[in-house]
């Protein structure tokens, strides 16, 4: 089992991980796209319930959180390292002016990127999953918890409506780099595929991200 240990402790085997756990954590963020678009339904918050209700009781949606945060856990802790090892790499202030030179804004601040999407997610956890979990919701006209009036609230709220656009921006960042380097860690480089997997890439972060950052702009404004 050295070998193991010894493959995932060294640089490329980071990345690797880095990269699995990222792109897992990117079909997350369709599938809770998919499921938060239910708020745009004009039916006062009976379809955006029911999901909540189906996220927060089904027993296979419960386990599969488990590795849900264990892919956060593992994404974080080796983009850390990852992001310390190459600053201390870095050496000479000729060579990190040279790579700065040669490399976009967003591709050497990953990890600041990161941190202020990390930070998001406490404050959004705490919000939301924290109140539902811990204190006294109301419930809907089916009975089901009501999310959606929490969404409401917090959504007329402009400091964390700000937070949570920020957040999109940072996160619109960090997958413009993070998508298409996890293709290429995993040897799905070529001359051929790789500008779509770019163009691929470019289009599921707007989208994403856009699309998160419309709901706390269209209840703030519209609702």
């Amino acid at each position: 089992m050295s070998w193991i240990s010894n493959t995932f402790s060294s640089s490329i085997g980071r990345k690797i991980v880095m990269a699995v756990t990222g792109l897992f954590l990117c079909s997350f963020l369709v599938v809770h796209l998919v499921g938060n678009l239910q708020l745009f339904k004009n039916d006062g918050g009976l379809a955006f319930n029911a999901y909540s209700e189906f996220m927060s009781h089904n027993t296979i949606i419960r386990i599969m959180e488990i590795g849900l945060v264990l892919g956060f856990g593992f994404h974080i802790y080796e983009g850390l390292l990852l992001a310390t090892k190459n600053k201390a790499a870095r050496g000479s202030k000729y060579v990190s002016d040279h790579i700065e030179q040669n490399s976009p804004w967003h591709s050497r601040n990953m990890a600041v990127l990161g941190s202020i999407v990390l930070f998001f997610l406490v404050v959004h956890l705490y919000n939301f999953f924290g109140t539902l979990r811990f204190g006294t919701p109301l419930v809907d006209a089916q009975g089901n918890e009501n999310a959606y009036a929490l969404v409401v609230d917090a959504f007329h709220n402009i400091f964390y409506v700000v937070l949570y656009v920020l957040a999109q921006f940072a996160l619109l960042y960090h997958l413009l780099h993070g998508f298409q380097s996890a293709f290429q860690t995993l040897g799905l480089n070529h001359r051929k595929y790789t500008p779509v997997i770019k163009l691929v890439g470019v289009v599921f972060s707007i989208v994403v991200c856009a699309g998160f950052a419309a709901m706390p702009i269209y209840f703030y404004f519209f609702k």
